[in-house]
């Protein structure tokens, strides 16, 4: 798989270059340095109204363009009640965002060649052997299930389609679910998997887009490889690494007062949550380890992880993983009889790789937010967004802490003030270069 990654990669770089020979006295000159797209200034302006028109409690947001900062930004409350302000060191739950680093955790292991991605799930965890699928009800409305048209395999549960049913499923494996409780504070990964391998599919695997489970059965199958415990993984493949020392599952007692509230959206306005609607493990040690959430970090540390994407897997001298390994991830993966697709074209005009949204075409209207063509993202539950944009060499980071998400039309406002350069340009008639 690695090698034929490797020619593909090979045979899409020839592509691109010219088919006539070139001469050393008709050498092409050296390219033109690109104009930056990072207008620091107007996105200033535009995080700051956010919190002036009350649409946001804090926000802040570090972007790296061409290798370099090209802008940071903080703004409002971290904390409004204590009155600390949203600062570059303040840590927030990152929620979701804690997928892509459990992806690259798992890709680590994949270059050593400790599973491929066409394995049968059940070759690594056995209790994914005996599966069974929901087929409907029958005549008199009992569920009716049935054998799975092929296993699961490693691919499935990368790209969430394992046909692992989701939270809120409405059918009557999310009543089994519920039941067999499989995330629980107190459950180890091995426990959560085999809980959850007893609840039946709700899906053949392979032909739905389920935004479920997977990646906490993705930390399991680390854990599975390698014998050690995921939280170690994590920071002996990832975070040491990078350097990235605020980042964890547990935030020590001394870094405590930096952590930002959460703040849920409703009415028109912001009041901050309670911890017994958003439960937080960054405060009171888990056993549960996920691999899907429950990270907190902060600006600096999460832009190490992606500045290192960015960088085809590496960072400052610190390879985490090969160019062709970060391809692979960041190349749109979901088969085209995957046409149910839950809400992720919600995200815009998207397929999905190992662990990110990957974008395959320009924004289809001014709707949709501002992004370009092969870039790759995913956000997290309070709001939280990061992106990583090869063709114009940008990673960006937006950290806020409200809830639900997309309420306030953040994520799109970020966009937009990032790429304005290249929205003016679309205005104008010209091409821009970042869609």
């Amino acid at each position: 798989m690695r090698a034929c990654i490797a020619v593909g990669l090979s045979a899409l770089l020839a592509a691109c270059q010219t088919s006539s020979p070139v001469t050393a006295a008709h050498a092409t000159p050296a390219p033109a340095p690109k104009q930056a797209l990072v207008d620091a200034a107007h996105i200033d302006a535009v995080l700051r109204g956010r919190v002036t028109d009350g649409k946001t409690v804090g926000v802040s947001a570090l972007v790296y363009e061409n290798g370099r900062e090209a802008y940071f930004g903080a703004f409002g409350d971290a904390d409004r009640e204590a009155g600390h302000p949203m600062a570059r060191d303040t840590i927030v739950q990152v929620y979701s965002m804690t997928k892509a680093i459990t992806g690259v955790v798992l890709m680590t292991l994949y270059e050593e060649g400790r599973f491929q991605l066409d394995d049968p799930l059940s070759k690594h965890l056995p209790e994914y052997a005996d599966m069974r699928v929901y087929a409907g009800t029958d005549a008199d409305g009992q569920p009716r299930y049935e054998a799975p048209s092929r296993p699961i395999s490693v691919y499935d549960i990368l790209r969430h389609t394992a046909g692992f049913a989701a939270d809120n499923d409405q059918t009557p494996v999310g009543r089994l679910l519920a039941e067999a409780r499989p995330v629980d504070p107190g459950h180890t990964l091995a426990e959560f998997s085999e809980r959850l391998a007893r609840v039946p599919l709700v899906a053949q695997p392979g032909t739905r887009w389920i935004y479920g489970p997977s990646v906490d059965v993705q930390a399991r199958l680390a854990e599975k490889l390698t014998g050690k415990p995921f939280a170690q993984l994590m920071r002996e493949r990832v975070l040491d690494p990078l350097g990235m020392h605020d980042t964890s599952y547990l935030v020590p007692e001394a870094k405590r007062a930096r952590v930002a509230a959460i703040y849920k959206w409703a009415d028109g306005a912001f009041t901050r949550g309670r911890t017994d609607e958003f439960p937080t493990l960054n405060t009171v040690p888990w056993t549960f380890t996920p691999g899907g959430f429950g990270l907190a970090s902060t600006l600096d540390d999460y832009m190490r992880f992606a500045r290192m994407l960015v960088g085809g897997g590496a960072v400052d001298g610190v390879r985490i993983l090969e160019p062709a390994t970060v391809a692979l991830m960041a190349t749109d993966a979901l088969p085209p009889q995957v046409t149910d697709r839950s809400w992720l074209p919600g995200k815009g005009q998207v397929g999905f790789g190992i662990d990110f949204a990957v974008r395959h075409s320009p924004p289809a209207d001014a709707e949709e937010a501002s992004g370009a063509v092969g870039e790759f993202f995913w956000d997290g539950y309070a709001n939280t967004l990061f992106w990583i944009d090869p063709r114009n060499d940008i990673a960006a980071v937006l950290f806020t802490q409200d809830v639900p998400p997309g309420s306030t039309g953040l994520h799109k406002a970020f966009r937009d003030a990032v790429y304005v350069h290249d929205a003016a340009a679309s205005a104008a008639g010209k091409p821009p270069r970042a869609r």
